[in-house]
């Protein structure tokens, strides 16, 4: 039988202007804008709208006008939101597969993500990082690039987002030797990211344990159709499995390639991309190969949908 998932994006899908559409059109949306600006102590609608876009990129504003921006696409939707068998979100997004599956509620995930994103930026300053994307690399491929890596510095693999691109994470120098490595290795590319700190990666204790203390006050409930996790690409559906999975997620790689053919072998053959952009749709057109996939972003994309 034909199933469906909800994907949530990530950290990099941020895009100035975003969401704009549909703050201007909900005054529950703006409503949970002011809640968000509350609560970090700056205007993140005024950051998402007009940027300025460096200013947007860091990651204490940026994971949470990602999240809002899926949040809102939720609140518009409503009940025209069709029904589905699995969430799964990439990074920050599972806070927003969490949200959609009744498993926290709008005002916790957008609480909990604030405070995550400020415990990891603050994890980037005190142990600075950095991260590189290779293409062509088995996962034994990117462990052993890793290892050999290892000699100047942590580095491990942090996001394994499609079966050929593996996202390298841990101190600059070693990250640097990584790239080389990994080209020697074969790999058809080996970048450094522009990002702020070695995100996934044992560098990001310090964030890992402030979330720990925050999420053990924050009430979790059984979602109403599993979770796809990233730490285990498997579904989750107890409420203390999925607090200590969100907590373990800040210093353990992402299994997106995982969680991907996970949902292929489930029978998924709808992907509905919430949130801004279409990272999520693009790797699973490429991996899934679903029947149909639609991005719901903007205002438009959300009545077009709805009017169906």
């Amino acid at each position: 039988m034909s199933k469906t998932v909800l994907f949530f994006p990530g950290q990099a899908s941020q895009y100035v202007g975003m969401a704009k559409d549909l703050y201007d059109s909900s005054d529950e949306v703006r409503q949970m804008y002011q809640m968000a600006s509350d609560e970090i102590g700056a205007d993140i609608a005024r950051l998402s709208f007009d940027g300025p876009a460096e200013e947007l990129k860091k990651t204490r504003f940026t994971q949470p006008a990602i999240l809002l921006h899926s949040l809102a696409v939720l609140k518009i939707i409503g009940e025209d939101l069709e029904a589905f068998d699995y969430a799964a979100g990439h990074s920050l997004g599972e806070y927003g597969a969490l949200v959609v599956t009744g498993a926290l509620s709008y005002e916790d995930a957008i609480r909990a993500v604030v405070k995550r994103a400020a415990f990891m930026e603050e994890a980037c300053v005190k142990n600075p990082g950095t991260m590189a994307a290779t293409m062509g690399l088995t996962p034994e491929q990117a462990q052993k690039v890793c290892d050999d890596a290892s000699d100047v510095g942590i580095i491990v693999p942090a996001n394994f987002n499609s079966s050929s691109q593996i996202v390298l994470s841990g101190d600059i120098e070693a990250v640097k030797k990584g790239a080389e490595l990994a080209k020697a290795a074969g790999a058809k590319r080996a970048m450094l990211l522009p990002v702020g700190g070695a995100f996934h990666s044992p560098l990001m204790e310090l964030a890992r344990e402030g979330l720990q203390q925050f999420l053990e006050d924050i009430v979790i409930n059984r979602p109403k159709c599993p979770v796809v996790a990233n730490v285990t690409a498997a579904p989750v559906t107890e409420p203390n499995e999925i607090r200590s999975l969100l907590v373990e997620q800040v210093t353990s790689p992402v299994r997106w390639a995982q969680t991907m053919a996970f949902l292929k072998e489930a029978g998924v053959t709808k992907v509905i991309e919430i949130g801004p952009g279409k990272v999520l749709t693009g790797l699973a057109r490429r991996e899934i190969k679903p029947v149909e996939s639609i991005n719901l972003d903007t205002l438009e994309n959300v009545s077009a949908l709805a009017s169906v």
